[in-house]
């Protein structure tokens, strides 16, 4: 064979070329086959019942779930909560045989939970459907292993596929074809970016619309979000989730097909500093499982950009990484190879966005406001190379469309296309040529445009560079849907009798979020980083510790500020009330406790007394059943106790407090919580620690982009725990809301907030002597932020 590929000339060289000839036409013939297949198919769904699939009789698919580890006996599992209640209702009612396995969705048919002692599954996600996949593929949106082999550590590490890339997609679409694509193309597909600057920095959600889905990232984790559909979210919606990368989503883009997605990712380290290598996904967003990866080992830094070739029902995708050079290439999608690519062609310039045309040509949009048309040349078969000639495009067209960079272009069903500025943060509607027809200013509270998309008709959705997205058109203006922190979080706590949670961060916003719809009840500018904060008993006040030693009382109905005290100069690390609410204990960076006297309803506040004592800053307290003491750890590794009923007094003698029971357990050290930490951590691996309420299990966030889960107590060496991925930063703090129904873990600098749903929790009561089923966390879903 490599005889024949050379210059050679023979009967045999002829022959062979005639056949390869032959053979290239064949594949075209049966692509542009099953391309008339696929259609039909979805012209005769769109005329069937859109209930068909719910009532074609299918049987429910069942899960065996792997068993527990030695030592830790079946739990309750973790999953990402998803807005539909039909989700909610199939978890919450299915039966949990094994141990904590994440599942934001109808059971697994194949196995797939969550890994014991540091392993995560791979590629998997959640789903409102309860339906099973065709073809015996197993429900959409489980999560589960896509592909062996198992990863075996906490480390992120890239999988790559375990076949082929040209044939994984094309037999996932011959037999999907009937439902993926009825289900997702009833209104076709755009594609958009949203949230964060996904191209500066790490975890910014971004989304694409993929029919009805709109489909954004967050961390690690890709959420398909519907906007409407059934309660349980903003305007009422669901949620599924893609949960195969193994680092932060930097962009995306919707297949024409409606059915395939790409997201890409950035370069990164894992827990022992091996690289890890940034790659392109494509995978199925009805079944959320992963057809291929594009590009491993190509890209440099991370992929920037990513959009489908039209013209060709998405032949061809086309990438931009993060090099010095920002390298344009685009991808045969079917094999998975790269046909042509382009190099920066000036400084300081730079292609955040860019979008296929009908005719084949490529818009960009530069980092100095300019809309440069792109037309493909005649290969150059001079210089074949290596894999024969290649492709390339030059500049045939440019027009200076904003000021600053162009982060977003899209092109529209009426064949116009709508352009998103950073500075002005103008939305511009072009016209062919690029003539301008229409524009719009996004408000400034808001934050400049990062991605745009299509939704019904008219409307459109904006992503923002302050985690904001907007619902409007170009008419009548926008309204937000969906907001969310900027900045690294580190302040959270749980309302004491309702499904709320409010947080606080770098951004100096204090936001309330409502845990049932999905939604952001309120938030208020602090003017000043808030570190820390608790919920009186009451729940009509909460207490915020800010970075300057100043803390403050706010009424939560009101969100007035009704006490505001100061405490030295240095920031507050943790604020907690006693459980009867007569005190509230502020731990600061000075090393001290300052202790105060409460009144009932947490508005008035008046110095009890300090405890003064440790050599370090104070990074965790805990108050004892009774409200008489405080356990406190510091950043030395100190653990000490308080008699603040007794004046405020040290206990010498540790082991008088080892059997005292506490109302809260967030210290991350103390003899209940031993087994938490790893070998050869060195004090600072675990950010947060928080223990249910029904005292049965105990979750950890830590430095590796984990949250795990342990048996309550946890008092010997190396615990078996549940762990959790999908925060592509630091977790730095974890809380159990009051019914213990959910966790809510915080990203820091992803600034993502992560709302858990656990499963098999039970009924409230001390954990059972016996090995019997005890909660644990399975990821519900990103609370859209």
């Amino acid at each position: 064979m490599d005889g024949a590929g050379g210059p050679g000339k023979g009967p045999s060289h002829e022959a062979l070329q005639s056949l390869s000839q032959r053979l290239q036409v064949q594949e075209k013939e049966m692509e542009l086959v099953k391309a008339a297949l696929a259609e039909a198919l979805r012209l005769l769904r769109l005329q069937a019942s859109p209930t068909s699939l719910q009532d074609s009789g299918m049987p429910a698919p069942t899960r065996d779930s792997p068993a527990a580890p030695p030592g830790l006996p079946p739990t309750c599992t973790l999953s990402l909560v998803s807005r539909g209640t039909q989700t909610e209702t199939e978890v919450e009612m299915e039966p949990s045989p094994g141990p904590p396995g994440l599942s934001n969705g109808p059971p697994d048919p194949q196995g797939g939970s969550e890994e014991p002692s540091g392993t995560q599954s791979e590629g998997g996600g959640s789903s409102s459907s309860g339906t099973g996949s065709p073809g015996g593929t197993g429900s959409p949106g489980i999560l589960r292993l896509v592909h062996p082999p198992q990863r075996s550590d906490t480390a992120r590490r890239n999988s790559s596929s375990s076949s082929s890339p040209s044939e994984r997609p094309r037999q996932k679409l011959s037999r999907k074809a009937a439902s993926s694509a009825n289900l997702l193309l009833r209104s076709g597909s755009t594609e958009s970016r949203c949230g964060k600057d996904p191209l500066s920095s790490p975890g910014g959600p971004g989304s694409r619309r993929s029919n009805y889905n709109l489909v954004y990232f967050i961390a690690c984790v890709v959420v398909l979000y519907r906007p409407g559909g059934g309660p349980g979210g903003p305007g009422g919606g669901g949620q599924r989730h893609y949960r195969g990368h193994t680092d932060c989503v930097r962009c995306l883009a919707v297949h024409p097909d409606g059915v395939r997605v790409a997201s890409g990712q950035t370069a990164g380290v894992d827990k022992d500093g091996k690289p890890l290598q940034p790659v392109v996904h494509v995978w199925d967003s009805e079944t959320l499982l992963k057809l291929q990866e594009i590009g491993l080992g190509a890209f440099e830094r991370g992929v920037g950009a990513l959009a489908f070739s039209v013209a060709d029902q998405g032949a061809f995708l086309c990438v931009v990484d993060d090099s010095n050079e920002h390298m344009l290439s685009v991808w045969d999608c079917s094999r998975g190879t790269k046909l042509a690519e382009i190099k920066k062609y000036k400084k300081p310039k730079f292609i955040p966005c860019f979008v296929f045309l009908p005719d084949g040509d490529i818009l960009t949009g530069d980092s100095e406001g300019n809309i440069l048309t792109w037309g493909r040349s005649v290969s150059d078969c001079k210089t074949p190379g290596r894999g024969g000639a290649k492709e390339t495009y030059g500049i045939v067209a440019q027009a200076h469309a904003h000021e600053g960079s162009i982060f977003a272009l899209c092109l529209r069903r009426d064949g116009t296309v709508l352009s998103g500025g950073g500075r002005d943060r103008r939305l511009v509607q072009w016209g062919p040529g690029l003539v301008a027809l229409q524009e719009t200013e996004i408000p400034e509270h808001f934050g400049a445009v990062r991605a745009i998309a299509e939704g019904l008709g008219s409307e459109l959705l904006v992503g923002t560079t302050k985690n904001a997205l907007l619902r409007g058109d170009l008419a009548q203006g926008f309204s937000p849907v969906i907001q969310g922190h900027t900045d690294e979080l580190w302040g959270l706590c749980t309302h004491p009798f309702q499904n709320r949670f409010l947080t606080c961060g770098h951004d100096r916003q204090l936001c309330l979020w409502d845990g049932e719809g999905h939604a952001l009840a309120w938030s208020i500018d602090l003017k000043e980083t808030g570190l820390c904060a608790d919920f009186h008993p009451s729940g009509a006040a909460v207490a915020v510790g800010l970075n300057t030693g100043r803390w403050l009382v706010l009424d939560t109905e009101t969100r007035e500020i009704v006490s505001d005290f100061t405490d030295g100069n240095e920031q507050l690390s943790v604020v907690r009330y006693s459980p009867d609410g007569l005190y509230l204990a502020i731990g600061s960076h000075d090393n001290m406790i300052y202790i105060y006297s409460v009144s009932s309803d947490g508005a008035k506040s008046s110095r009890f007394g300090r405890c003064v004592g440790h050599s370090s800053f104070i990074t965790h307290l805990d108050w004892s059943k009774d409200g008489n003491f405080i356990m406190s750890n510091s950043g030395d590794y100190e653990i000490l106790y308080w008699d603040v009923a007794g004046g405020c007094k040290l206990l010498r003698n540790r082991y008088e407090s080892r059997d005292r029971e506490w109302a809260t357990y967030t210290c991350v050290l103390g003899f209940h919580v031993y087994g938490v930490w790893p070998d050869g951590s060195d004090g600072t691996d675990i950010n947060s620690l928080c223990r249910s309420h029904n005292e049965r299990v105990v979750a950890v966030a830590d430095d590796f982009c984990k949250v795990h889960l342990f048996q309550y107590p946890c008092a010997r060496a190396k615990a078996p725990s549940l762990v959790y991925g999908g925060h592509g930063s630091h977790v730095t703090s974890v809380r159990f809301t009051h019914d213990d129904s959910h966790l809510i873990s915080l990203g820091g600098k992803d600034a993502s907030i992560f709302q858990w749903r656990v499963l098999g929790a039970g009924g409230a009561g001390p954990a059972l002597v016996t090995p019997s089923r005890t909660p644990s966390l399975s990821p519900a879903s990103s609370l859209d932020v």
